[in-house]
């Protein structure tokens, strides 16, 4: 698949990584294709595909500060997750990473445009504005996608799904706890992942937790364009009678429901299929700040609420530390201050182990 590049402005500011140089034995597929995903690497991993909302779907990531209109461009190939323009060397996501172990993976999505812009999209099914609610007929529309799809063999090839959602939901909460309760939430994760598990064999479901409203608070609290827009795109954030603390206690209630899917084990009774939730966000409550401790506006949207191109970077070099963390000892705080921090070799073990101290099948 080739990649055409189509950022914003060459002017913004982005971040790409040239010295991921792990050893070879560690950068190669396994011998033969795994059986089992506890065994996994990460040159195996064939397809990358996944579901979210408005921050999967790229929205603002390459829009000039002073262009908000340019807010409503999905820059899907900037997505911190699935974006796949140009390389790691110009711009740092998961997919450019994983390029770099095997050069052929198919799914990630370049350029600008909608979820049904398919030419583009690819296997991103992330629609803007979406809530948990959503993911299930985007999971279904994902499985539509794979199965129509004259490269993928859905038996044989390994599958990394990644899930992003759940702020959408939490700007809502206030006004509808019922509808947005925590467990709502995370049933509405389940019934979309359980669809996932049932059509997509051989695939490992990377859920993101979501991010702190408390931190968006922090981040637009004195800039007044930004606080109009959230009056109307995320109401519990500005409403004034809900406190910091019940801001954070949510949205910590919702992480924790995330964690419920990993840790119940329900998704890995199989060994072809497994969930595993990357927590960086989750002790994050405050704004990135420089050093006179002002908020770094560079890393979001000119709305303060999405990503901007060099955000979305930033925020790929955490999730990729993370999933190379063992399971029950990843890092909760995201370091989104410091753009010199290195991208970690993976170890000689499988990063999707249950346990995390596996070795890989020498066979393999």
């Amino acid at each position: 698949t080739i990649s055409v590049p189509l950022k914003g402005p060459a002017s913004l500011k982005d971040l790409g990584y040239s010295e991921l140089n792990c050893e070879a034995d560690v950068m190669r597929r396994s011998k033969s294709v795994p059986k089992s995903v506890h065994s996994l690497r990460f040159a195996d991993i064939d397809i990358i595909a996944g579901i979210g909302d408005s921050i999967t779907a790229g929205n603002g990531a390459g829009a000039d500060p002073n262009d908000p209109l340019a807010l409503l461009i999905e820059y899907r190939g900037l997505a911190f997750s699935l974006g796949g323009d140009g390389n790691l060397e110009s711009h740092v996501t998961l997919a450019n990473i994983l390029k770099k172990f095997n050069p052929d993976i198919i799914g990630y999505s370049t350029g600008t445009g909608s979820a049904n812009m398919l030419q583009t999209s690819q296997l991103n099914a992330a629609v803007r504005g979406a809530v948990s609610g959503d993911l299930i007929g985007q999971a279904n529309d994902l499985v539509r996608r794979m199965r129509g799809h004259p490269d993928i063999d859905l038996a044989k090839q390994w599958k990394l799904v990644h899930i992003f959602i759940g702020d959408n939901d939490l700007c809502e909460w206030c006004d509808h706890q019922d509808i947005y309760a925590p467990e709502r939430f995370r049933d509405n994760i389940r019934a979309a992942v359980k669809i996932l598990k049932q059509n997509l064999p051989r695939t490992i479901v990377v859920l993101t937790g979501v991010i702190d409203l408390l931190l968006v608070r922090r981040v637009d609290a004195n800039n007044n364009f930004c606080k109009a827009l959230h009056y109307h795109v995320c109401p519990c954030e500005m409403n004034s009678k809900v406190s910091d603390q019940e801001l954070r206690n949510v949205s910590l209630l919702y992480m924790q429901r995330e964690q419920e899917l990993e840790d119940s084990g329900e998704f890995d009774d199989s060994d072809d299929f497994t969930l595993v939730v990357q927590p960086f966000f989750e002790g994050m409550t405050d704004a990135p700040r420089l050093p006179d401790g002002s908020p770094d506006f560079s890393l979001f949207a000119p709305d303060c609420f999405h990503f901007s191109q060099y955000g979305h970077a930033m925020v790929a070099k955490n999730l990729w530390n993370n999933l190379n963390e063992a399971v029950g000892s990843k890092n909760r705080v995201a370091n989104l201050t410091n753009p010199e921090i290195t991208l970690k070799c993976p170890e000689m073990v499988s990063v999707f182990s249950r346990v995390g101290n596996s070795r890989i099948d020498s066979l393999h």
